[in-house]
């Protein structure tokens, strides 16, 4: 069961219908006991960190979504899903997320334009089952003003250039977080969900 974790935070139906074009028959709920019986976890969102946490821990959500890591299920975070990762963020003033990985989320430098919003490159720092048929410098897009930095550069999975390099993706163990939208990224987004697909099922 693959379960899309709707907390109020943006993009669902988009993300829904790019998980139904791969095969999956993503279950939308804000139900915690659902959440916690999925076999798969998608975490979605656009928008303020501070916000997300405040709706994931109004509706029981943040437990469980942490329980299902805990228990080194699949989880892909997108976007806010993957800044919520990280112990904490300084958007709108400083807020915890889940500490499942070491670091923080921090606005992009004051030399670029923020929101980065388009399409950019990727570069792969490791071999992946994620980005397997993906190559270095291929295009995704993404919308964005806070980036992650994580504290331990092995969860590192791919970097981007935007005047600045930041981190665009991270893997550790079984969770997955990418900054860019795959659902917006075409067929390329596709192949990736592919993948995680196949991460899920074996």
């Amino acid at each position: 069961m693959l379960v899309l974790v709707d907390y109020g935070m943006g993009n669902i139906r988009s993300v829904s219908k790019a998980l139904e074009k791969v095969g999956f028959s993503p279950i939308i709920t804000r139900d915690p006991d659902v959440v916690l019986r999925a076999d798969a976890l998608v975490v979605p969102g656009v928008g303020a960190f501070k916000d997300a946490v405040g709706n994931l821990k109004n509706l029981g959500l943040f437990s469980a979504i942490l329980r299902h890591i805990e228990k080194v299920k699949p989880y892909l975070g997108i976007c806010l899903g993957l800044q919520l990762l990280f112990e904490k963020s300084y958007e709108f003033g400083e807020e915890k997320g889940f500490g499942i990985l070491e670091g923080e989320v921090i606005l992009l430098p004051p030399q670029v334009k923020v929101p980065h919003i388009g399409w950019n490159q990727i570069w792969k720092t490791r071999e992946s089952l994620l980005f397997e048929g993906i190559k270095d410098g291929d295009y995704f897009y993404f919308v964005h003003s806070y980036h992650v930095v994580p504290k331990r550069r092995e969860v590192i999975a791919t970097l981007t250039d935007y005047g600045v390099e930041f981190v665009s993706s991270v893997e550790y163990q079984k969770i997955f977080g990418l900054q860019f939208h795959p659902e917006k990224s075409q067929k390329l987004g596709l192949k990736l969900l592919e993948n995680f697909k196949r991460i899920v099922y074996g």
